[in-house]
């Protein structure tokens, strides 16, 4: 089987694709001065066009994993993502708070699709 990484940057690929699956690495906003819920739907948009890029769309999302920095900002990142979410085919999900390495990054989110 081969390996594809997408995205790839200094220290990470954006995404791995093996072995039918899609591992996204965590996803953080591009504009970090957003609110939670701006920066959930940008974070979103993101993982769409690598997704696309993948193969796959979010509909064959497994697993989702969402770190927020405040779990305050739970209802604001929960309404991007009932914006997003196709309701046909909702992932697992677990919501963890968690320190994010850049202090001013509220959401950050991960997750391994199948492909299409």
């Amino acid at each position: 089987m081969t390996i594809k990484r997408l995205q790839p940057e200094e220290r990470l690929a954006g995404a791995v694709v093996h072995g039918g699956l899609v591992y996204l690495a965590g996803q953080v906003a591009d504009d970090a001065d957003l609110d939670a819920e701006g920066q959930t739907a940008d974070i979103l948009r993101q993982i769409d066009a690598i997704l696309a890029e993948a193969g796959t769309s979010k509909a064959n999302l497994l697993s989702v994993q969402i770190f927020l920095s405040d779990m305050n900002d739970m209802a604001a990142m929960n309404r991007a993502w009932d914006a997003w979410l196709d309701p046909a085919s909702k992932p697992a999900r677990a919501t963890v708070e968690a320190r994010l390495a850049n202090p001013k990054w509220k959401v950050e989110i991960t997750g391994i699709a199948a492909l299409a």
